[in-house]
């Protein structure tokens, strides 16, 4: 390892010379206060940022072991210190010459503390991976401006950010209990029979649909009905009691604009802890809940979406359905069998985003078109099938079709943002008012089949290069020649998600897609691998830029490649054809 005054010296030289003898400083070196790592060089001013990284030892950085002592808080102090880092360094970054010289910048986290490659927290150190935009002017390199942002601007970050006795210890530790505290609730939900928790006190509306920061000055915080009201431990906050959603179907109704969609967009975000302050502290989900809506145009590959469209014109089969162009009730049924395939335990439903057609079929229309002439079986009446069989539960935000009080275990309804239960009026109204409509698909769901991805249909190359993965911005991953539209992945929250899963798809095709293996096994070594090594494991480079994401999102992701082919098995046979 070389030392600080080494570097010094390299830039010294290399001022004044064309932009890539910046290639020199690719190395490690020892400061006084920590070792900096030059992992990647930009080839030009206006190339991706070079990726450095810094180890701070723990006798320098002096971070009180209690913070460190186990894995959820070892994530939340890394995401606080990621925070930190990305204050002092925007006070840091200056235009220093064309491109994006002078830029210092990290993986900035928003509303969600996920574990990240940014930070991480060891034993004896701590590990900051950042990028830098080496200084040039055309490209002419910058060399005393590099030795001023090397040399003068990390070392006052490195003793701002990430030393304790700079930071403010009763918000660290905050922070830091925040997050275990809500880790703990989410342990709780299933010895209690709960799917989700809302804290009484929480603030749930957002600034807007696009913007997850809480409305400011809200005075609606959240208060739960007597009904469903649960009391939780906190290891250091105490007891919380809120609003406990139970296994089964759950009903969230109301008038337009009472908070309906707030709720359910709360909840299906409670798969992710949130900073103090979000207002969606303690509101917390289980983690294996998924946010199902429809998709028009998306393509679907050997999905068996039989349980809910059968018998389609033409005789196309729907027990290994393909196409390029899903409808709205066809993109819906391949959305949750896609999802069935890595297992659940919660489906999320807002009326709003869903397929009318697919949601629910009344009396009347049974009445004009006949089954027969109907290909589609509704989702009402599958629903308690799926909570019955494979103790799937759902919760759906209905405003417009009463007839699925008759299917629910629990209803919740919203007034002014405000929840009061309205269970025994619902089923009070559906024993008053029968639908009279006719349950539609059989007694039962049916299996849930299996498929066989093909790894000649995971193609990243293009015309000029072996591998090309590009992430442009959270809802689209570029990979070869395809573009994969993440748009309808709600729950996908974070750019550097969305990176790691297009990492994640390389791995997977390199090391995983066998022609042998199903989606869920593939799944299963992928996360397994994912938890023994870390993010790391998928890139074989140390890159500071991805994110933890869950088996739905990664596989969605994959769902949602447009070349890809599958070999289907159907649960009543063996493999099919492809």
């Amino acid at each position: 390892m070389k030392t600080a005054d080494e570097l010094r010296n390299t830039l010294h030289q290399i001022d004044g010379q064309g932009y890539k003898a910046y290639k020199k400083i690719k190395g490690a070196y020892t400061f006084s206060d920590f070792s900096l790592f030059i992992d990647y060089v930009q080839g030009d001013p206006f190339a991706t940022p070079s990726r450095f990284r810094l180890h701070v030892a723990q006798t320098v950085a002096q971070f009180p072991e209690s913070l460190c002592q186990n894995k959820t808080r070892r994530i939340a102090l890394a995401d606080y210190l990621t925070r930190q880092f990305h204050l002092q360094a925007r006070k840091k970054s200056k235009n220093l010459g064309i491109g994006k010289s002078g830029l210092i910048e990290i993986d900035r986290p928003r509303q969600a503390v996920l574990e990240r490659t940014a930070a991480t927290i060891h034993d004896d150190y701590l590990e900051i991976r950042f990028f830098l935009g080496l200084p040039a002017r055309g490209r002419t390199i910058l060399g005393q401006q590099a030795i001023e942002m090397i040399h003068d601007a990390l070392p006052a970050l490195v003793e701002k950010a990430l030393k304790f006795k700079n930071l403010d210890a009763p918000a660290v530790q905050e922070f830091v209990e925040t997050i275990e505290d809500a880790e703990v609730i989410r342990a709780q939900l299933k010895a209690h029979a709960l799917v989700s928790f809302v804290a009484n006190g929480a603030i749930l509306p957002r600034k807007s649909g696009i913007n997850p920061h809480p409305l400011k000055n809200s005075p609606i915080s959240f208060q739960t009905p007597s009904a469903f009201e649960v009391t939780l431990e906190r290891p250091n906050a105490g007891k919380i009691t809120g609003m406990g959603i139970p296994l089964g179907v759950t009903l969230i109704v109301g008038g337009g604009y009472h908070g309906k969609s707030t709720l359910l967009r709360a909840i299906e975000f409670g798969i992710y802890n949130h900073p103090p302050g979000d207002g969606r502290e303690f509101v917390v989900t289980d983690l294996d809940a998924v946010k199902i809506r429809s998709e028009d145009g998306r393509a679907v590959s050997g999905v068996d979406i039989s349980p809910f469209i059968n018998n389609l014109p033409q005789k196309q089969a729907t027990q290994v359905f393909s196409t390029e162009n899903a409808s709205g009730s066809t993109s819906q049924a391949a959305n949750i069998v896609e999802a069935l395939e890595v297992k659940p335990t919660l489906l999320l439903i807002d009326e709003d985003t869903a397929a009318t057609n697919f949601m629910i079929r009344d009396y009347r229309m049974q009445e004009l078109i006949t089954k027969e002439q109907e290909p589609i079986t509704p989702f009402i009446d599958k629903v308690r099938q799926l909570y019955i069989a494979h103790q799937i539960s759902t919760i759906l935000v209905i405003g417009g079709s009463g007839d699925y009080f008759e299917t629910a275990d629990h209803v919740i309804a919203m007034e002014n943002f405000k929840p009061y239960d309205a269970t025994q009026a619902a089923k009070d109204i559906a024993e008053k008012y029968p639908s009279e409509r006719t349950p539609e698909g059989g007694g039962r769901f049916g299996a849930i089949g299996q498929r066989v991805p093909l790894a000649e249909s995971l193609n990243p190359k293009t015309a000029t290069r072996e591998v090309y993965l590009k992430t442009h911005d959270i809802e689209t991953i570029a990979f070869g020649d395809e573009t994969i539209d993440l748009s309808g992945i709600e729950q996908l929250v974070e750019k550097s998600q969305a990176r790691a899963i297009g990492h994640a798809l390389l791995y997977a095709k390199s090391q995983l897609i066998d022609g042998k293996r199903t989606v869920s096994e593939i799944t299963d070594l992928l996360m397994e691998e994912i938890e023994k090594k870390g993010l790391d494991a998928l890139t074989g480079t140390l890159y500071g830029d991805l994110a933890y994401f869950r088996r739905f999102e990664w596989i969605a992701a994959l769902n949602r490649l447009r070349t890809l082919r599958v070999q289907t098995i159907r649960a009543d046979q063996n493999r099919s054809d492809p």
